[in-house]
């Protein structure tokens, strides 16, 4: 794919060199899509954990399902390897 930059307000074809920089960035950050689909999900679970710690205070008697749905949460990064199975 040909690339093109703006310089001066002019477009210019990317050189090889540069080509090749675009390439091994784009490959990067297609590697690190994993790390941050994970990153996204614990924040997401930790966010919803918080809300429910005052569940866990001792003077509160927590129900079952509090017990499981917190527990779900806590296990809901276990088993996962791929983008795929995150989403």
């Amino acid at each position: 794919m040909v690339r093109f930059h703006k310089v001066n307000g002019v477009q210019i074809q990317f050189t090889a060199e540069e080509e090749a920089q675009k390439d091994l960035e784009e490959q990067q950050w297609l590697e690190g899509a994993f790390d941050r689909s994970m990153e996204n999900l614990r924040d997401k679970r930790n966010h919803l954990i918080a809300k429910t710690d005052w569940t866990a205070n001792s003077d509160v008697t927590m129900s079952a399902e509090m017990k499981e749905y917190r527990q779900k949460l806590r296990d809901a990064t276990e088993g996962l390897d791929t983008v795929e199975k995150i989403k």
